[in-house]
């Protein structure tokens, strides 16, 4: 399967210290003030070591080296995702087989996009590819694919990811993926995939997924993200960031002080200053074709780190109060990584 013309892999960079934490460097006063008014915990260095390592085992991974990856029995044991969102295992899933397989139109992007994500499993496109062909705004046929899915389920499949679980929708069916079929088409009758497929940016997507049934802040923002991974926008992830449950969890883990309706702005200012906390730890983080983290990986990474405070730390206990990690690992039944792909889109933003 031949690959957009525009096709990026980006090379693993090293940041530009290779420091070690005892070479780390003093906290400029600034820093320093922000860290006590935000009430910065002994969590949040944890949250770049964890960054850091997170990241290195995918380094070692796609280098080839054998596992183990990491001595850091938590993330050795437990399912954790890499730092950068679009590396991981289905978004880049997304970005070859959906997004970027060849050329298409706006809307067809968008359908073709949501259409992934409400299963966001790679198993059920592929199942839907097969019996309906190439999926295209004009050629949608959600009786036809409502019908491959009831079929598969029949026969014991799963069609539907254990992560982003979409709300079952009111559309009248017994079936919950009948009522999400039916939710794409009436985005289409409504003119509400035709608004997507004209937003300009990250935020403007978040607005109109705001207003579509079954999807909260939490999905919106995410679907978003998805979205302006394609050609549908141009825009990068710099200016726009919603946090989500486990994000404002980790949040409270980190910082003390920090007050609903402040995680954002903490969020943009993690993504700012990331180079200083790297700096003053001493770490050494593996930035992918030398670009930085943006806002929506540091929220990310705060979902993270909230599960893996509940192993490494486990009597501090805020926010939800949940004390165990879901999703186990086991690194000898972990797969081979392609090279990463990224938009091409973000060549003139690294």
């Amino acid at each position: 399967m031949a690959l957009a013309a525009e096709q990026l892999y980006l090379p693993l960079v090293e940041s530009r210290r290779g420091a070690s934490e005892s070479e780390a460097r003093p906290v400029r006063s600034a820093l320093r003030r922000q860290l006590l008014a935000w009430g910065a915990t002994p969590i949040f260095d944890e949250y770049w070591r964890f960054a850091v390592e997170r990241q290195q085992m995918l380094v070692r991974r796609m280098a080839g080296v054998s596992p183990p990856w990491t001595d850091d029995t938590v993330l050795a044991r437990h399912r954790f995702t890499n730092p950068y969102r679009f590396s991981d295992r289905v978004s880049q899933y997304l970005l070859r087989e959906v997004q970027y397989d060849e050329p298409r139109d706006a809307e067809s992007l968008v359908l073709r996009t949501l259409l992934f994500k409400f299963f966001n499993r790679i198993e059920t496109w592929n199942l839907i590819r097969e019996v309906h062909g190439d999926v295209r705004i004009d050629q949608f046929d959600p009786e036809l694919i409502g019908d491959v899915l009831e079929d598969a389920r029949r026969r014991d499949q799963r069609i539907y990811s254990a992560a982003y679980i979409v709300p079952n929708p009111n559309f009248g069916a017994h079936r919950k993926h009948v009522n999400h079929l039916r939710l794409l088409s009436a985005m289409i009758s409504a003119g509400s995939v035709a608004r997507l497929a004209r937003s300009r940016d990250l935020q403007e997507l978040y607005d109109t997924l705001i207003t579509i049934p079954s999807l909260g802040p939490f999905l919106a923002f995410q679907f978003a993200v998805d979205l302006n991974y394609s050609t549908v926008t141009g825009s990068d992830e710099l200016d726009f960031v919603v946090a989500g449950p486990g994000a404002r969890d980790g949040i409270r883990k980190c910082f003390a002080n920090v007050q609903r309706g402040q995680e954002e702005a903490l969020i943009y200012w993690v993504a700012d200053t990331q180079h200083e906390h790297l700096d003053r730890l001493g770490l050494s983080f593996p930035f992918l074709y030398g670009r930085a983290l943006r806002p929506i990986d540091c929220q990310n990474l705060f979902c993270e780190v909230d599960k893996y405070a509940r192993a490494k730390f486990p009597d501090v206990l805020v926010g939800s109060g949940r004390t165990r990690i879901k999703q186990s690992y086991s690194e000898t039944k972990a797969t081979p990584l392609p090279a990463l792909f990224a938009p091409p889109k973000w060549r003139r933003d690294r």
